[in-house]
């Protein structure tokens, strides 16, 4: 196996088109595990711990620009108010050790369906900056996972950063497993209010193929909120459109039995996580995080 340490981005993109099938390594929280066990043996692994940039983050007016290695733990400590659901998913992330040196990057490169960041960034409506020595492209959030532990990036292309909107209403975020942190999830979801398009946008982990949106829940949600003036008014969500949203949110999901939890479990769960959280942005909104939008 060999070690090739770009010293900066030119050459770490020269060195990808030069040998595609090179693993990059930042945080090495996952293809560490994989190269410990023997499950993984690449003929190259691509360290980007000297490209100072990826671990760098912009504030922009509408979006966060985040480096593809900015830690769990800066997320969490500096931008939680910009991007709460995915500093709420950071908290759920492993160790704090591995806080410190985990990043977004490394989740959207390996795609597992079970990685923390995935519901928070679909939620959020999130575009991954992917580049090569062809060039750069914004690929949206939705079209990234291709299939298990598969994404839209090209043989010779490494993500540089993250573009994920800032928050404009409540955002949440739930995981169930054995503990809240150090355990891969048996299911995740999270939700975002975007008050200004009087829209909601939801994230499923670890119960399909690839991580999905509840799109179903969401068009339901979106036209009963509407239909029903809750926007406006503020009113309590009724109980039975929180039951249909959670019900379109079981829907949502192609879950598997494995030794973390049945598919059955993670249908239901995944219901009981849509309709919790749900409660819990909506309150938010009503609010103090009704005064994002301007009370419309």
């Amino acid at each position: 196996m060999d070690f090739l340490r770009p010293a900066s981005w030119e050459e770490a993109l020269a060195a990808k088109a030069e040998h595609p099938a090179a693993v990059p390594i930042a945080g090495g929280t996952d293809i560490m595990v994989e190269i410990n066990f023997d499950h993984r043996r690449p003929e190259h692994l691509l360290d980007l711990n000297r490209i100072t940039e990826l671990g760098e983050w912009e504030v922009g007016e509408e979006s966060v620009r985040l480096g593809a290695s900015v830690p769990y733990t800066r997320i969490m400590e500096d931008l939680r108010t910009e991007l709460p659901g995915l500093a709420l998913a950071s908290h759920t992330v492993a160790s704090p050790q591995i806080r410190n040196r985990g990043g977004v990057g490394g989740n959207l490169g390996t795609a597992s369906p079970a990685g923390d960041a995935h519901p928070a960034l679909l939620a959020a409506g999130a575009e991954v900056e992917a580049e090569s020595v062809r060039g750069s492209r914004l690929i949206p959030i939705d079209a990234f996972y291709t299939g298990v532990k598969r994404n839209a990036l090209a043989p010779d292309e490494l993500i540089r950063a993250v573009h994920v909107r800032k928050a404009d209403g409540p955002q949440q975020y739930s995981k169930v497993g054995t503990r809240n942190a150090m355990v891969i999830a048996v299911c995740a979801f999270g939700i975002a209010l975007h008050p200004g398009t009087r829209t909601v946008r939801t994230g499923i982990g670890s119960a399909a193929p690839t991580p999905v949106r509840a799109e179903a829940a969401e068009e339901f949600l979106n036209a009963a909120l509407e239909e029903g003036g809750f926007w406006d008014s503020g009113r309590i969500i009724t109980p039975s459109v929180a039951r249909q949203f959670a019900e379109l949110a079981s829907g949502a999901c192609n879950p598997i039995d494995d030794v973390r939890g049945t598919a059955r479990y993670r249908r239901h769960a995944v219901g009981v996580m849509a309709r919790r959280t749900l409660g819990w942005t909506w309150e938010q909104y009503r609010g103090s995080g009704r005064t994002l939008e301007g009370a419309a």
